[in-house]
């Protein structure tokens, strides 16, 4: 016979009460997943040297046209928000200095996996489809692929294209912009 354990789940709002009175250290590398706190894994240099690669990508060949958000926040819900390894994100006179950026807002998020293919897959490409978010990026550093995930529906996303070395990667907001899984991989 199984014990029988009730989770307590968390408002964003508390989530950021825990942060301001210590219970949550600012150092600590956790997100809020449709209410529960989880702890992020940790970054491999390989992983970083990806995110690296992207955040100067998108800002060369995006421009002043998006946001280029690294490892912030993103509100999906009031149970859940995420910090997609990148995001672009629509621009706004204030970079959002006065509150996260919500679904609406953002164009495109990008997870870079490692040792984290399966959660980011199961758990959170799945939630930022089910929020509404247009397009999600799964870079997959074990497989050296990429992973596009379009048409959100409460279900999550209803297409899914996985693009290996020398192929191109579209985005929906940006359709005429080309870049290939080669410039994406370190």
């Amino acid at each position: 016979m199984g014990i029988a354990v009730e989770k307590r789940r968390f408002s964003v709002k508390q989530y950021y009460r825990m942060a301001e009175v210590g219970i949550l250290s600012e150092d600590e590398r956790v997100e809020l997943l449709e209410g529960e706190i989880v702890e992020m894994t940790p970054t491999s240099s390989r992983h970083a040297a990806c995110v690296t690669r992207l955040n100067r990508i998108f800002s060369r060949v995006i421009g002043d046209r998006a946001l280029v958000s690294v490892q912030n926040p993103v509100r999906l819900s009031e149970v859940s928000e995420l910090q997609p390894d990148l995001a672009l994100l629509r621009p706004r006179p204030d970079y959002y200095a006065h509150r996260h950026p919500t679904p609406e807002d953002v164009l495109l998020a990008v997870e870079v996996a490692d040792t984290s293919v399966r959660s980011d897959k199961e758990v959170k490409i799945p939630l930022y489809g089910r929020s509404g978010i247009a397009q999600a990026w799964l870079v997959n550093l074990e497989e050296e692929n990429v992973e596009i995930y379009q048409k959100p529906s409460p279900r999550g996303y209803q297409e899914t294209h996985r693009h290996g070395p020398n192929q191109s990667l579209t985005m929906e907001a940006f359709p005429n912009l080309k870049i290939t899984v080669n410039d994406v991989l370190p």
